[in-house]
Formats: C-alpha cells, structure tokens, sequence
C-alpha cells in the first residue's frame, strides 16, 4: 500500500509503473477524462471502449471481448463518474478472471467506494493478484481538495511506486494526513451526508423526467445522474450553456466524457443542498414547459 496525493496523484503513479509507452489501456467511454489525459501524457495507448445500458455502462468481460486487438490494461470505476452505475460482485469477480488469465493489469478506481444506495460496492483487492486499485478521502470521506489519496498494489509493483512517490510528490501534506486521521470517528456523520445524496438523487430522479430529462443512467453510487438528451441536442456544450443562461442551472456537457456521443449526453451532480435540488428541478421544469 502506498499513500498517494490525492486520485490523480494515484493514477499517474499507478500507469507509470504498470504500463510502459506505447501499451494499450482500454478506458469506458463515458467516463472520468483525467484516465485518458494521463495516458496520453504518458505516450499509452489509450482505447476508449463505448459503454450504455445493454451493459450498464460499465466495461464488463463480456464488453471486453469486443475490444479488438491485444490490451495490456483495463481501468474500471464501480460507481463510476459519470454515470453513477456500479459492477456487481460477479461481474468484479469475472473482470479479475478475464485480466489474469490474459495477463492484463486491472487498475480499479474506487474513490466513490462507500457513497451507494443499494449493495456495498465490491472491491478488485483480494480478487485480482495484478490488480491496482486507487482510492481517496476525496468522495465519502468529504476531504476533496486535501490530496490524500491511497492505492492497494501488488507485491510487483511496490518497489516501483515507492521510487516514483519519493521523486514525484515525496509525500502528502502533513495537515491533510492529520485532519484525516480524525475522520474515522465521524463515520456517522459521513453516513448523514450520503443518506442526504440518496434524498437529493430521489428528487432529481423524480422531477428531471419532467423536465424532459427522462433517459438517465442507474445512479447506483457517487452523486451524478448521467441523461440521454439525443431527442434534445447533439451538442452538449451549447445546450449547456444556454441552460446556464437562461435558468441559472449548471451541468456538465457529456463531451467532458465521452468524444464518441458526449454531444448528446449530460451529467448532473446532485452533491449540493437539497433546496438547491428542489430548486434546480422546477427551473428546470419552466424552462422546457
């Protein structure tokens, strides 16, 4: 184990030492960008894999035995950003068959671990033996900003992280290590806050279909609603903007995500007051009545 500064301090840490240049790392499209902007910085292959609901838009082993020609890494997000969806134990379990039996590296990101509305989400540590897996006390642990992250790494790679850490970020700041160290007595605290994104994810579920907001993907975990607005625009960015505009209501356009079929997409974040969901939903309500 190794603590990082913060997710991305993870990821760079985590591609440097598993995958050389020119290695191919398969990516859900949509999701988190800063995956295919470190590759690319770091002369990786990136492959965005297209995901949606026949697949609950995650990259399963099944969506993974579509993906032509050889891979020598796979990164999951289970919840994922954007789409809030979640891999279940089975599918966890057979991802980490797939990987070993080709000798692909998973890297799991798991910072959203803990902020879910249904089953816990299953971890890739103790299943996959190659596996990395990245978290944070960014999301649950409500310490975005405080960089202070973790990964969970295979006996092979340790060596290699630690070497990189010591040159590239030497350690996390002392404050945020200390400030986290208290949060493990205000779990219930931090289990108020996630039943309160349950409540917000509740509201927005049932006022944004209508808005003419009604494709939306399972929102399983996180605290995003990823929309489906095809029948309304095939550009995202400008719809979002004239949102903005007009309503005073900001989402994120889907092309942050997705470079296939982001113009068409939309994510909204439900990480804010409850008031502010109410709110949000009924301008959103005038706005397309």
């Amino acid at each position: 184990m190794a603590v990082t500064t913060g997710s991305s301090g993870g990821f760079v840490l985590a591609f440097l030492a598993a995958f050389g240049a020119g290695a191919r790392v398969a990516v859900a499209a949509p999701g988190y960008p800063a995956y295919r902007n470190i590759l690319k910085a770091f002369d990786i292959e990136c492959v965005p894999v297209p995901v949606g609901p026949a697949s609950r838009w995650q990259l399963t082993a099944a969506v993974l035995d579509t993906v032509p020609g050889p891979l020598d890494g796979v990164v999951v997000a289970s919840p994922s950003n954007p789409t809030g969806s979640m891999l279940s134990p089975r599918e966890v379990a057979d991802l980490a068959v797939w990987c070993e039996t080709r000798r692909v590296r998973l890297i799991s990101d798991e910072i959203y671990h803990g902020i879910t509305y249904g089953a816990a989400a299953a971890s890739a540590a103790g299943l996959a033996p190659h596996a990395v897996v990245v978290n944070s006390f960014s999301k649950y642990y409500a310490m975005t900003g405080w960089r202070l992250g973790w990964l969970v790494l295979p006996p092979d790679l340790v060596r290699a992280v630690e070497c990189l850490q010591q040159n590239l970020f030497i350690s996390p700041p002392t404050l945020s290590q200390i400030a986290a160290a208290a949060v493990f007595d205000c779990i219930p605290e931090l289990d108020a806050r996630v039943a309160a994104y349950r409540t917000n994810r509740d509201i927005l579920l049932e006022e944004l279909p209508k808005a003419g907001f009604a494709r939306l993907a399972p929102s399983d975990g996180a605290f995003y609603l990823y929309a489906d607005v095809a029948d309304l625009t095939d550009d995202s960015p400008a719809f979002c903007r004239r949102m903005l505009a007009e309503t005073g209501v900001a989402v994120t356009p889907g092309t942050d995500f997705d470079p296939f079929g982001g113009g068409r997409t939309l994510r909204f974040s439900f990480a804010g007051a409850e008031a502010d969901m109410v709110e949000a939903a009924a301008r959103l309500r005038n706005w397309r009545s």
